[in-house]
């Protein structure tokens, strides 16, 4: 359940729905390997807050029956719509609550440190905020935490996506580790080393965020007060269960074991 983070935007691969691969791809296709009954959904859509996310997802995910579920939400409302952490995280509650009640394993995700981050380092204390009331809930349902926060490996521009929003391939790959490693699942992704980036200076460092403002965050913001019709309307990545991708034979629509 999720967003664009979710759905694996940033991480382009021609051969999955929507075009996309991702963590949560990533993911599955470890979980999944050597087991034929395993299935995978994949309920996130793009640019939807969390209001959106709870009252689109939250009942497909329920009727799926999993025993894990993944929870990624604020996001949007954080960076974009002047979110209350507070109140956010209040209608995430219940969420949770009903998912725990069905014997679902839920990973909820904090979110990234943007500290760093020069356009949108204005955040940090929000998502600080956000992040502690994440960890009261998952506290309270006995939740698992998977910590963006904590990974100091996205402080690393390389794990980001030219837009600065989403993250890149490498990105998603350690993300995918991570949170493989917080489920203690064995799995065979090992980190990546890229090479060393070469040195810059603030005047480039300045020239980037004025193009990054330029190419992404003006078109984006235009995009949101005159939403365009050929990209809508938007649907669910992998709204039925199914093989994750790359693994052979047939799974079932319907069962326990889906991820969603």
């Amino acid at each position: 359940m999720g967003d664009s983070f979710t759905a694996g935007v940033g991480d382009p691969e021609p051969l999955s729905p929507g075009g996309m691969r991702g963590w949560a791809d990533r993911v599955a296709e470890e979980l999944g390997e050597g087991r034929g009954d395993f299935g995978y959904a994949n309920l996130a859509i793009s640019g939807l807050v969390m209001r959106d996310i709870l009252e689109q997802q939250l009942g497909p995910a329920l009727n799926l029956k999993p025993d894990l579920v993944t929870l990624s939400a604020g996001g949007n409302d954080l960076l974009f719509h002047r979110g209350d952490p507070d109140r956010l995280v209040a209608t995430l509650d219940d969420a949770v609550a009903a998912l725990s009640a069905t014997g679902a394993t839920v990973v909820l995700f904090t979110g990234p440190d943007w500290g760093e981050t020069a356009v949108l380092g204005h955040v940090r204390g929000k998502v600080a905020v956000f992040n502690e009331n994440i960890r009261v809930i998952a506290a309270r349902h006995n939740s698992v935490i998977a910590d963006l926060w904590a990974l100091r490996q996205l402080t690393d521009p390389r794990m980001w996506d030219p837009d600065r929003l989403h993250f890149s391939p490498l990105g998603h790959h350690t993300i995918a580790a991570m949170v493989l490693d917080t489920l203690n699942a064995p799995h065979r992704l090992r980190p990546l080393e890229p090479r060393p980036m070469p040195p810059g200076n603030w005047r480039e460092a300045r020239a980037g965020d004025l193009a990054w403002v330029a190419h992404y965050m003006l078109p984006w913001m235009v995009n949101r007060i005159r939403p365009r019709a050929d990209i809508l309307p938007r649907q669910a990545k992998r709204p039925l269960p199914g093989p994750p991708p790359g693994t052979p034979g047939p799974a079932p629509l319907v069962r326990p074991g889906s991820v969603g």
